[in-house]
């Protein structure tokens, strides 16, 4: 079930999308465009989750947020709809809009990064990965609240909520925001931050790209020159008691501690560790924000279950960056995702009888990250979303090499989640939903309300087309 985008327009309305785009070529010069039939269109709208095949009006690859404004301007006078883009690690809900009459605007070519050390503060464009952030602050001994993976964009995990090891001790990605600059719809370049524009900047906290186009973000740094993380393995036979010990003790964990319990099926390559590769293990990846000694203590009920591999160390912060092992580069892939209450015994028996030993599925990760600490405590600063509603983020992940593939990957996270569905909060982590989903189900009443608000005061002809899309507010 290949996520595909499909033209509905009439053939005469299609002529007048394709003069359209082709007008908005010259318009817009010197703007990288690409359009249907360029050589190099295909390439283009290829994005990080290969398995999205997106089909848009145009492609355009703008270097400047001058030039992100001036490819506003023209395809709002054009009648186009805009879908700002960076890396498209979860674009897969894209093909809800009708991109036959919509702009691809892809910000991988605004890449840069400033570290501010005497303020421990960072400066990146629209279009930065999490890897080079962690390089830039590193350099200077500080850290980011970063994604999984090196090549995770900053912008789409910023704007969707942001939550990886460091998060039940320092909280929500996006409530480190300090400043943004964004185009909006009449293709104006602002600053958004608590002085300027705050409910537009409350709003973009954690409630997506429905707003406008993010040129670059401002954010706090953290004073880390080391912290204790590594991974624990045990074999897929000791799955029951692990699992089992793991989401007792998980409920009750000091703040300092962030983890993920993962069933994993991971191909043997030269990127994953032999520890982890070529069979079905049980793996506990996680990071201690405190002395060494405090990390012994707090892992010591996890290192009495035994662990055949345990690489807990104390490390700098860029040896945190491969930890969760996700896969790098271009990938295809599926999945399904909720947001779950306490682990009770049943629950756990629910999930091992998906995943466990003696099963039978695709799915090459499934994942029960921890939250609770400050993830689960409202930031009175933050956005939007400074809290999540659950004490675990359920995810079953696929590779979707095949439509084969694709079809079982599918069926099987998405049957994990049904499974656990009555221990689900009823709300998802929208950064980790790889379909379209009802948006409003996963904010509280008002909050949707207001965010609907804000969408209409800034983007009131609803020019930009989000993967998570907030719409109008009802007149």
């Amino acid at each position: 079930m290949t996520l595909q985008s499909q033209p509905v327009l009439t053939d005469v309305a299609r002529e007048d999308t394709t003069d359209s785009a082709s007008e908005l070529a010259a318009m817009v010069e010197p703007v990288t465009i690409y359009l249907p039939g360029d050589a190099g269109y295909d390439s283009a709208r290829t994005l990080w989750n290969t398995a999205v095949d997106l089909l848009p009006a145009a492609i355009a690859e703008p270097t400047t947020a001058a030039e992100v404004s001036a490819v506003v301007t023209a395809s709002r006078q054009l009648g186009l709809k805009v879908a700002p883009v960076s890396t498209g690690h979860n674009a897969g809900p894209l093909v809800q809009h009708d991109l036959v009459s919509t702009v691809l605007v892809k910000l991988s070519a605004m890449t840069a990064v400033e570290v501010d050390p005497s303020i421990a503060m960072a400066k990146v464009q629209g279009g930065a990965l999490w890897g080079d952030v962690i390089d830039a602050a590193g350099r200077h001994g500080l850290a980011c609240l970063h994604g999984s993976s090196p090549d995770v964009g900053v912008g789409g995990y910023l704007l969707g909520g942001g939550i990886f090891l460091y998060g039940r001790r320092l909280g929500m990605a996006t409530s480190s925001l300090t400043a943004v600059e964004i185009v909006l719809a009449d293709g104006s370049l602002i600053r958004a931050d608590h002085r300027q524009h705050p409910s537009l900047f409350w709003a973009l906290r954690g409630g997506g790209g429905s707003f406008g186009i993010v040129t670059s973000f401002e954010f706090s740094l953290y004073p880390l020159e080391t912290v204790h993380a590594g991974m624990m393995v045990w074999d897929i036979d000791d799955a029951d008691r692990v699992v089992r010990a793991w989401a007792k003790w998980a409920h009750g964990a000091p703040d300092e501690i962030t983890t993920s319990m993962r069933i994993l099926n991971l191909p043997e390559a030269p990127d994953i560790p032999e520890s982890v590769g070529g069979r079905p293990v049980v793996c506990m990846d996680g990071a201690v924000l405190g002395r060494e000694d405090q990390a012994d203590s707090i892992l010591a009920p996890l290192r009495a279950l035994s662990p055949r591999v345990d690489t807990f160390d104390q490390v700098p912060p860029s040896a945190i960056a491969r930890l969760h092992m996700d896969p790098l580069g271009p990938t295809p892939v599926t999945g399904d995702t909720a947001l779950l209450g306490r682990l009770t015994d049943e629950a756990v028996d629910a999930f091992l009888a998906e995943v466990g030993p003696g099963t039978e599925h695709a799915l090459l990760s499934a994942e029960l990250r921890q939250l609770g600490g400050a993830l689960s405590r409202r930031n009175p600063d933050g956005g939007v979303l400074s809290r999540l509603d659950g004490s675990f983020l359920l995810f079953g992940v696929a590779i979707a090499d095949t439509a084969e593939n694709e079809a079982r990957g599918h069926s099987d996270a998405s049957r994990l989640v049904r499974t656990m569905s009555p221990w689900s909060t009823g709300r998802r982590y929208l950064n980790f939903a790889e379909e379209p989903v009802d948006v409003g189900d996963n904010y509280g009443e008002r909050e949707w309300l207001t965010l609907t608000r804000v969408k209409s005061a800034y983007d009131p002809e609803n020019l930009f087309a989000a993967n998570h899309p907030v719409p109008l507010a009802h007149r």
